[in-house]
This record gives structure tokens, sequence and C-alpha cells, in this order.
């Protein structure tokens, strides 16, 4: 049963007021995806366990993945605004355990708790646009959206980075306090201006049980393979197996039950997956350039954290960039799909540039590949979003977004530990846990750690071919002008 429209006029002065009510949360998370990068290296060597550093970013995007879809139903059930700030909550929680964690695993559980509010922060920020913006207008709001992430992109770097190196690392964490108090006070009133809309749902928690327990199995495999135990040994074989077993039975409950975690109806959709599916496949060089660069600059390239963080600055705001230019360019092309193709088609080109040169290229020319890496990845972000949002029901609109949210997130956690992976196994990740900067000095092991960032940045190329084809595949639809529902797709 759905509840219609409470008659709360929204002025433009209330649209925009939502608009950055809502950003103000999102910051919290886009904060979060940059701030923690730089500080790895330092905290795989105070805590220890180095080789589970990757699951310092996993265990996050793991849990938000999971619950990101339940938050796009929650929020429709429950309203978004008492939903979003429970979110927050979550997320502050995750903070603390996260700031006072005395070891590795304590650590990795922290981030998971904070994934468990993180992941609904983006999505139902985005949900809470769309609700009070039309797809042909949302354009006009791309420089409060480019401005959320183009702070989070150049302060979380440079500010994680100086906390690990002069301060101390858990500061990344404790710093998310006062500002989730201050996104809470700024837009508890405008976002009560929201209209209320309740839709009965039911919320799938086995699907999301299934696809965690599916992940933790894939990801333990690339964790410990060829490392703790043979990839030929029982044990490997046996996670691959109930990962794919776990997968199945995932993809079979979807089917079955009344309201899954991703309604077939939404995924039958073609715009909805195949824009899903080119994001799924494009995290793993977008999110695997945002961790792994900072401790390339660290290992190979003998920085600090503070200067790895810098260095980072100019591949986030490069992707801020590519969002912002292809957001604009969409409010006035009837033909928009062109900006993503082209920009991911430009990002797998950079990355296989990148891997080509990268044992032998200077600080410079590393930046300036990723800068057009960066430029080609973010055109992409406004395509799929709003194309999504615009091809979905009315209906479904809550769902489809936390549905695109939840294949990127899935991507960033498997592009990761894939990632984590081949470092682990080309022996790299064992230098982190030793003292600082301990390839500075060793020429041998830094040529061994740039050859491995070789296959690092050739794996994202392979990925990201593959995310360009999925983008030329997806249908170019008309962008709304109004509120005028999109026709439904059949069951």
């Amino acid at each position: 049963m759905t509840t219609p429209p409470t008659a709360v006029q929204v002025t433009d002065d209330d649209r925009r007021s939502i608009v950055i009510g809502a950003l103000l949360c999102m910051f919290l998370a886009a904060l979060d995806q940059t701030i923690v990068a730089p500080a790895l290296p330092t905290i795989g060597a105070t805590l220890g366990d180095p080789a589970w550093l990757s699951w310092v970013i996993s265990a996050y995007f793991l849990t938000a993945t999971a619950v990101t879809p339940l938050y796009g139903k929650l929020a429709d059930l429950r309203g978004r605004r008492p939903v979003l700030f429970a979110a927050v909550g979550i997320f502050l929680v995750g903070s603390v355990i996260c700031a006072v964690a005395p070891s590795m695993g304590v650590l990795i559980a922290g981030r998971a708790v904070q994934g468990l509010g993180g992941g609904g922060l983006i999505a139902l920020a985005q949900t809470i646009i769309a609700d009070v913006v039309a797809p042909r207008e949302r354009s006009r709001y791309i420089a409060f959206i480019s401005g959320v992430w183009a702070a989070a992109s150049l302060a979380g770097p440079v500010v994680g980075g100086v906390f690990a190196e002069h301060v101390h690392w858990s500061l990344i964490f404790w710093i998310n306090l006062p500002l989730g108090a201050i996104a809470l006070v700024l837009s508890e009133r405008a976002l009560r201006k929201l209209p209320t809309i309740r839709r009965e749902h039911a919320l799938d928690w086995l699907g999301a049980l299934l696809v965690v327990c599916a992940t933790v199995a894939l990801m333990l495999a690339m964790t410990w393979g060829g490392v703790r135990y043979a990839w030929t040994s029982l044990e490997i074989v046996g996670l691959v197996l109930a990962a794919a077993a776990l997968f199945t039975a995932f993809a079979f409950h979807l089917l079955r039950v009344e309201e899954p975690l991703l309604p077939p109806r939404v995924l039958r959709n073609p715009v909805i997956a195949a824009a899903s599916t080119s994001l799924f496949f494009s995290m793993t060089a977008g999110i695997g350039l945002s961790v792994f660069i900072p401790v390339y600059f660290e290992l190979v390239q003998g920085m600090g954290p503070a200067q790895a963080g810098a260095a980072l600055v100019v591949y986030m705001a490069s992707t801020v960039v590519g969002a912002n230019l292809t957001g604009r360019y969409m409010g006035r092309a009837e033909h928009y799909k062109i900006a993503a193709v082209g920009g991911s088609a430009l990002a797998m080109l950079g990355l296989l540039v990148l891997a080509v040169v990268v044992p032998s290229a200077s600080v410079w020319t590393v930046q300036t590949l990723i800068a057009v890496i960066g430029i080609g990845l973010g055109s992409q972000y406004p395509v799929t979003t709003v194309s999504v949002q615009n091809a979905a029901e009315q209906r479904d609109l809550g769902v489809a977004t936390a549905a695109l949210s939840f294949l990127r997130s899935l991507g960033s956690v498997i592009g990761v530990a894939l990632l984590g992976a081949i470092l682990i196994g080309l022996g790299v990740v064992d230098s982190i846990g030793e003292a600082s900067g301990p390839l500075r000095h060793d020429p041998a092991a830094a040529a061994a750690a740039a050859e491995a960032f070789r296959w690092v940045f050739g794996a994202c190329a392979v990925t990201q071919l593959v995310a360009t084809g999925f983008m030329m595949l997806m249908e170019e639809r008309p962008l709304r002008s109004g509120r005028t529902a999109p026709p439904p797709v059949t069951e």
C-alpha cells in the first residue's frame, strides 16, 4: 500500500535546502572513502597483520553493499529523514570502534559497522535529491553535488596523510564525530520539508546474508591463496566453490521471494542492467586507484603519508572535474551517453599506458596519467546515476538507485580484494609491516614493487575495458523534464 505525498509545497528555496541537507550527510561517506587510503601503510606498521590491509577498505564496502538496497526499502517504509539519520548514527558508532581499535581485527570490525551506516548515506542522499528534482533539471544541482565530492576528494587524502604522519592515524575516524553532529544539526530542519511517501515493503535479510557470506568466502580465497595456502589446496578450492554456491543460491533466492534484495523487475530494465553492470566493473579501477595509488607512492616513490595523500588529490580532483563537466553536458545534450563512453575508453587507455610505463615512470608522469584516468572515470558517474533514475518507474526509484549503489559497492569490494591479492601474491604487502618506508633505500625491492603495480594497473585496464563495453550497450533514453513516470517494465 502506498501513501500519497503530503500536501507540502516545495519551493525552489526549499528544494535547494533539501538538496544541501542531503549532501551534508553524503559528505561523511564521501570523506571516508578518501581519508583512509594514505594512512594504510602506517596502520599496517602500527597494528601488524599488513596482509589484511585490503580488508580495512573491503569490510566497509562489504557491509555497505549488503544493506544499501535495504535502506532504499526502509526509506520507503519509514520515510527518508529518520532512516538517513539512523544511518548517520550507525556510521558514527563504527567510527568510534575504529578510532580505539587495538588490533587489525577490531579495526576491520569497526569498518564493517561503519559500512552498515555508510551504505545508506550516499544511496539515500541520491534518492532524496531524485524526490524533489526531475532528471532534466538535476544538472542544475551538479555544482552542489560536485562541491561535496570535491571537498571530500581534496581534503580527505591530505588530512588523512597529515594525521597519519604527524599526529595519529586514529584521528581520521575521530573527525567523523564533529562532522556527523554538524551534518545532523544543519540538515534536520531542511529534511522536514520532504514530501512524505510511504510504501509497504518486506525486507530481504536472507538475501543480504547470502551476498555477504558469498563475498567473504571469495575475499578469503583471494587473501589466503598463494600465501597461506596453495591456490590448488583444498582450503582455497573449497572457498571458491563455497562462494560460487552462495552466489548461485543468492541468484535463485532473488527469483523466489516476494521482495528480493535486488528485484528482477528492476534488473530486467535494460538501462538499469547495463548501467549498473558497467559501473560494477569500472569500480575496480575507481576504488583501486584511490586505495593503492598512495601505497605505490609511499613504497615505490619514497613519499611519506602526507605527501602520498597530497599526490592522491590530483586523481580525486580530476574525477570530480570529469563528473562536473559531464553533468553539465547532460543538461543540454540530447545524446549524453557519448560522454560516458568516451570517458570510459579514455580511462581504459590511460590505465593501459600506466601499466606499461609505471616501473620507470617519474612522479609527474604518473600524476599526469592518473589525472587523465580520473577525468575519464568521473564522466561515467552522473550518466549512470541519472540514466538509472530516469529509466526507473516512480515506485522503484529508491530501489533502483539502491541497486546501482549495491553493484557499485560490490564491484568496489571485489576490486579491492582482487588488487590486494595481486600485491599479496607478489610479496609487496609484506614490506608494509616492517620499518617505515622499507623500500626507500632498497632499489631492488622498489623495482619489484613497481613491477607488481604494473599488474595492478593492468588488471584495472581489463575491467575498465569490460565496463566500456557495457556502457556502449546501454540504451540512451530522452531525459524527462518533469515528474512524468517512464513506461513500466514488463514483469
